[in-house]
């Protein structure tokens, strides 16, 4: 677990090694697995990433927020290593193990809201979100659910009926999950100038009233800060309104903080940012356990318990070594230091985009909390979405060892997601690659 932190460049991108690989990959990997970077990788810790031709690569995806600690975090390979030693699987509704209770207690102390919290724990973020949906219907007796413009929440078939952009998540995979409707989200860049977000939360409000019922709704879920919509953050006031709409009407409030939770936004949970803003359940997944597939629900004890015993589970959810690795990182960040870290990182984020955004008007909008900062590009002059100019720069970027992320209904925002672990030197290296991509685009 040791590689130097710093970007290293030995042959073009991809290398010879790499290129082989792709072609025995496209042999016997199914096509709809994409690439978006065409190298393979060998090795990565902290914020580095090494591929099989001996490349150095800055990762600012963390994996799509996963390593938010840090590739190869140490007391999580130790914690992976001495479990999977011991016991490798029972499955907790058949025979239970300690680390599956001990991570429940850790996210419940820190998940939010002055109420008592009970946790269930699953595989990826997308069984989150199923089982937060039946959750929701099992405790209200209703049957709808309501998401959001520009929100993602998987994969499956019911997540791609919530998600908000058909392609390439959706396309020809039909037909979708019904009793799941759309609301207009506070999108405070496009908004009409000055909209609040107790405008938008009401815009929001009068639609699900007026297209489906209060009555009938279940549940909505929302990102707090939207992730593949391109790191959206509502305005102040957006989740607070709706958040006591829900409560007035009997629905439940689900957060899906799949990529915005565990300390990635300088809070444990991007919600907490909304001062007066309590979900019901929260949806975790990522960064939860150091790169091993762990997700859960956590929420109020008595809608988490509307369950009957079987309801709930899965044949590998919650795996021993999945919840170990849970442990070793929930135990960290309670140790501190990781949110200062997400706001120190939001700092040089800020600074360097802002400056960039002051000389590049192809920068339309700087946003995000903590390690989770997105920009938004546009036609010069205008608030027109700009994909050619982020394929440009994501090509540059990538050419040039550092590893960046597109996101954006409008396939025109680049998210930054660095690990935590990322040290200022490579941020900077990162930023000044970026920046001279911007200085070709211009």
């Amino acid at each position: 677990m040791s590689l130097e932190q710093k970007r290293i460049l030995v042959t073009p991108i991809p290398g010879p090694t790499s290129t082989k690989m792709q072609e025995r990959r496209k042999e016997v990997i199914a096509a709809g697995v994409g690439t978006l970077l065409p190298i393979f990788i060998d090795e990565a810790h902290g914020a580095i990433m090494k591929d099989v031709d001996g490349n150095q690569l800055i990762d600012m995806g963390s994996g799509i927020g996963v390593v938010t600690i840090g590739h190869t975090n140490q007391r999580v390979v130790e914690a992976v290593q001495n479990q999977v030693a011991k016991l490798t699987h029972t499955l907790f509704t058949v025979a239970p193990y300690e680390p599956y209770v001990r991570v429940g207690e850790l996210l419940v102390k820190h998940a939010p809201g002055n109420f008592k919290k009970k946790a269930a724990f699953f595989n990826s973020g997308a069984e989150a979100v199923e089982n937060a949906v039946k959750i929701a219907r099992k405790a209200t007796g209703r049957t709808e659910i309501a998401v959001f413009d520009h929100a993602y929440h998987g994969r499956t078939n019911l997540t791609m009926s919530m998600n908000f952009k058909m392609h390439p998540y959706g396309t020809g995979f039909g037909p979708l999950a019904g009793s799941v409707h759309h609301a207009p989200m506070s999108y405070p860049f496009r908004d009409s100038e000055g909209m609040t977000g107790e405008e938008a939360a009401t815009r929001a409000i009068t639609y699900l009233e007026k297209r489906v019922g209060a009555t009938q709704l279940a549940a909505v879920f929302i990102e707090p800060i939207q992730g593949e919509g391109g790191f959206i953050v509502p305005a102040p006031g957006f989740l607070r309104t709706l958040g006591s709409w829900c409560r007035a009407n009997g629905i439940v409030m689900v957060a899906d903080e799949v990529q915005s939770g565990i300390a990635r936004t300088g809070k444990w949970f991007a919600c907490e940012w909304e001062e007066g803003f309590e979900p019901d359940l929260i949806t975790v997944a990522k960064g939860i356990a150091g790169g091993m597939p762990l997700s859960g629900v956590v929420g109020r004890a008595e809608i988490m318990d509307a369950s009957h015993a079987g309801g709930l589970g899965g044949t590998f959810g919650g795996s021993p070594t999945a919840t170990a690795a849970g442990v070793a990182v929930l135990e960290q960040l309670e140790e501190g230091g990781w949110l200062e870290r997400a706001l120190e990182i939001e700092a040089l984020l800020y600074s360097r985009l802002n400056d960039l955004k002051s000389s590049h008007p192809v920068i339309g909008d700087v946003r995000g909390k903590g390690a989770m900062v997105a920009i938004e590009l546009v036609e010069p002059g205008t608030k027109k979405p700009n994909p050619p100019a982020v394929e440009a720069l994501v090509k540059h970027c990538h050419e040039n060892g550092v590893l960046i992320l597109n996101a954006g209904t409008y396939n025109n925002v680049i998210r930054f997601l660095p690990p935590l672990a990322i040290t200022d030197e490579l941020l900077t290296d990162a930023l000044d690659v970026l920046a001279a991509g911007l200085a070709k685009l211009a």
